[in-house]
C-alpha cells in the first residue's frame, strides 16, 4: 500500500502520475516511484522519502510518454528503500506492477518463480505479482493477469502495464479500492479520488474480483475468468476545495473546524422539525427485527473503536440492552458468540479497513445483520453490509482522525435514539428532549472552537513532557483514549488514558510534580466521585487541566486550570469534550515541530491486517 495512480492518454504521463501521487499523499507512505511507456521502452524511477526525493531523482529530464503507473508505499513487507519501492518490474523492465494490499502466499510463490528462473530484486510480496505476470505472458497482458491471479492469494488493488502493449493498462481490485476516472481521449486510474478529481468527475467503482482493461478511448470490465460485466459510472459532486487546506496550514487544523457542518450533515434528513423527530430511512429493518435484537456487538479499529466505547455507554443507559464493543484485529481470532438476535455494528471511516472487514465478513458467514457506519460511500463495509449509516464527514484528508469521530458518535446516537423509539422504550418527550440536544451540538461545538486559544495556552506548558495522563470515569475514559490517541499520534509524546477509579492501583506512582494529567469530569451523575480522584493528583503534585460542564462548581481550587464547555445530557457530552483534546494534540504537535497530517509510521486507511 498505499496510494495508486495511473493514466493513458494524449498528454504527458509523469505530471499527470506526480500530481495525482501529491494528492493523495494523505494516505501515509515512505516511498514513491513512476513507470513510464517511453519511446526507449519502460522506464522506471524509484526513490525513498516523499515525493520531492522522486523529483529530485528525476530532475529536469522527467521521461516523455504518454502511459504511466505511480505508486506512494507503505511498507508491509521489506524496510522502506528505493529497490523495495513500487513500481516493480519483472527479470525485465517489459513489465510494471503497482500494488495495495498482501499477497499471503508470496514467499510460496516466489520459491517457485526462483525455481523457474526469475531473479527478484527486492524484499516484497508485491515483486512476485510482476514476475508472475511476465511467467504467464504469451501476447495477451489481460489473460496473463488472469493467469497471475489464480495462483495468489491475499488482497490487492493492482495495475499492470506492459512494454509490448501500448496503450493498455490492466486492473484488477480485491478487498483493496480501486477506481477507474473517464476522460476524452485519456482515461485515469486511482486508489481514491482526490487524486483525478481536477482531471475527472466521472469515476467507476471497481467492486470485488473486478479485472479491467483500460486504453486511452475505452475501458473494458471483466470477471475473473474474463466474462464481460457492466457497471454503472457515478458522477463525483465534491467539491475541489475539499481536498486542499483552504488556507489553514494543515489538513487537521481545516477539519477539526470543519466539525460543526459535518455534524450538521450527518444529522440532515435524519434529525427534523429541529430535533422533534428522528428518521432513518437508510436503514432497511423492519419493526420485529428491531425489537428481536438482544445484543448489540460494535467491532472497530482505532479511533473508530473508541466512538464504539462511547456508542456502548448510550446504548446500554437507553436500550437496556448489552452492547459489547471489540476490536476488530481481536475478534475472529477468540471464536466470538453470536447467535440471530445480535445486531453486528461495524465502524470504519475509510469503509476499507481490513480487520474491521473480516469481522464484517465472519457475522455474515455466522448469518447475523450486520449494520456499518462509514464515511465513503462504495466503500466495501458498505457494499457488504446489510444497512449502511453514512456519516457525511466529507474528505478527511489527515492521518488523524477529527471529524470523521465526532460524525460517528452522532451517527451512534441517532441510532440509539431510533432503536430506542421503534423498540418502544423512549417516550415521547425523552425523544424530543433528546433530539433537540443533538440538534444544539453543532453550535456548541463551535462555541469551544471559538476558544482554542485557551487550549493554545495548555499546549505550550505541555509540548516539553515526555509523558502525560488522560483520566475519567464513565464515559469520560472512553473519551480520555480518543484524547491519549491523538495526542500520542501526531506529537509523540508518551499519553495513557487510565479510568479515574483505577488510580490507587498502581497507577498514582507514575504522577510526579508537575506531570500534566487531563481530567475529564463532564458526567455529572459521577461528578463526587471524579473530584475525589483529582484531588488524589493534586495531592501527588500533578499539574491538572479539568474539563467539565459550565456550572460545576465542584472543581473550584482542585485544578490548575478548569475549562468549561456547554451542557448537554451526559451521554452527549463526548461529542463536546473531546474538541478541545483534538486541539490541544494539534497544538501541542505544531509547537514540537511534528509533521502533523502525516505522522510517522502510520497512514490513513489500514487495507492490509
Amino acid at each position: 500500500m498505499c496510494g495508486i495512480v495511473g493514466y493513458l492518454g494524449e498528454q504527458q504521463a509523469y505530471p499527470i502520475l506526480i500530481e495525482g501521487l501529491k494528492r493523495l499523499e494523505y494516505r501515509g507512505y515512505d516511498s514513491a516511484g513512476v513507470a513510464l511507456q517511453c519511446a526507449e521502452g519502460m522506464k522506471v524511477i524509484k526513490a525513498k522519502g516523499e515525493l520531492s526525493a522522486l523529483e529530485q531523482k528525476v530532475g529536469n529530464g522527467a521521461p516523455i510518454g504518454h502511459m504511466g503507473i505511480g505508486h506512494t508505499r507503505w511498507a508491509t513487507h521489506g524496510a522502506p528503500s528505493d529497490a523495495n519501492a513500487h513500481p516493480h518490474c519483472g527479470c525485465s523492465e517489459d513489465f510494471a506492477v503497482v500494488h495495495n494490499g498482501i499477497i499471503e502466499n508470496y514467499l510460496f510463490l516466489r520459491n517457485w518463480l526462483e525455481k523457474e528462473g526469475h531473479r527478484f530484486a527486492s524484499e516484497t510480496d508485491t515483486e512476485v505479482l510482476a514476475h508472475l505476470v511476465e511467467h504467464f505472458y504469451h501476447g495477451d497482458l489481460l489473460q496473463a493477469v488472469q493467469k497471475a491471479l489464480e495462483k495468489v492469494r491475499g488482497s490487492f488493488a493492482m495495475v499492470v502495464m506492459c512494454d509490448k502493449e501500448e496503450d493498455r493498462l490492466i486492473c484488477v481490485r480485491k478487498d483493496s479500492p480501486l477506481i477507474i476516472g473517464l476522460g476524452k481521449g485519456e482515461n485515469f486510474v486511482a486508489s481514491d479520488v482526490p487524486a483525478i478529481l481536477n482531471h475527472t468527475r466521472k469515476i467507476y467503482i471497481l467492486e470485488d474480483g473486478d479485472l479491467a482493461s483500460i486504453t486511452p478511448d475505452s475501458v473494458e470490465i471483466f470477471t475473473p475468468s474474463g466474462d464481460p460485466l457492466q457497471r454503472e459510472a457515478i458522477e463525483v459532486n465534491w467539491d475541489a476545495v475539499q481536498a486542499e487546506k483552504g488556507g489553514y496550514p494543515h489538513f487537521m487544523l481545516k477539519e477539526i473546524m470543519e466539525q460543526p457542518h459535518a455534524l450538521r450533515e450527518t444529522m440532515r434528513g435524519r434529525l427534523l422539525q429541529g430535533g422533534r423527530e428522528i428518521s432513518l430511512p437508510e436503514l432497511e429493518m423492519n419493526p420485529q427485527e428491531l425489537r428481536n435484537i438482544s445484543r448489540i456487538y460494535i467491532v472497530a479499529c482505532g479511533t473508530a473503536y473508541h466512538a464504539g466505547l462511547v456508542g456502548k455507554y448510550a446504548m446500554e443507559r437507553l436500550l437496556r440492552l448489552p452492547v459489547e464493543v471489540d476490536l476488530a484485529s481481536e475478534f475472529r481470532y477468540r471464536d466470538p458468540i453470536l447467535d440471530e438476535n445480535t445486531l453486528m455494528l461495524v465502524i470504519s471511516q475509510s469503509g476499507e479497513t481490513a480487520d474491521t472487514l473480516a469481522a464484517l465478513r465472519l457475522a455474515r458467514k455466522q448469518g447475523n445483520k450486520v449494520l456499518a457506519l462509514t464515511n465513503v460511500v462504495g466503500s466495501t463495509v458498505a457494499r457488504e453490509a446489510d444497512n449502511v449509516l453514512y456519516t457525511w464527514a466529507g474528505p478527511e484528508i489527515a492521518v488523524a482522525s477529527t471529524k470523521a469521530y465526532l460524525t460517528q458518535l452522532l451517527s451512534l446516537f441517532l441510532l440509539t435514539l431510533y432503536l430506542g423509539k421503534a423498540r418502544n422504550l423512549l417516550s415521547r418527550s425523552d425523544l424530543e428532549n433528546f433530539g433537540k440536544a443533538i440538534f444544539a451540538l453543532p453550535g456548541q461545538v463551535e462555541q469551544v472552537l471559538e476558544r482554542s486559544e485557551e487550549i493554545r495556552e495548555l499546549a505550550e506548558y505541555l509540548a516539553p513532557w515526555e509523558s502525560t495522563f488522560f483520566i475519567g470515569r464513565n464515559v469520560d475514559y472512553a473519551v480520555a483514549m480518543e484524547g491519549a490517541l491523538k495526542l500520542k499520534e501526531i506529537s509523540y509524546i508518551h499519553a495513557e488514558a487510565y479510568a479515574a477509579g483505577e488510580l490507587k492501583h498502581g497507577t498514582l506512582a507514575l504522577v510526579v510534580e508537575g506531570v500534566p494529567v487531563i481530567a475529564l469530569a463532564t458526567q455529572m451523575n459521577v461528578i463526587e466521585k471524579s473530584v475525589s480522584n483529582i484531588k488524589e493528583v493534586n495531592a501527588r503534585g500533578g499539574y491538572i487541566t479539568c474539563f467539565a460542564q459550565e456550572g460545576t462548581t465542584e472543581l473550584q481550587g482542585e485544578a490548575d486550570g478548569i475549562f468549561y464547555l456547554p451542557s448537554a445530557p451526559d451521554f452527549l457530552m463526548p461529542i463536546i469534550a473531546v474538541v478541545p483534546l483534538q486541539l490541544l494534540a494539534y497544538y501541542v504537535a505544531v509547537a514540537r515541530g511534528c509533521s502533523v497530517d502525516k505522522p510517522r509510521n502510520l497512514a490513513k486507511s489500514v487495507t492490509v491486517e
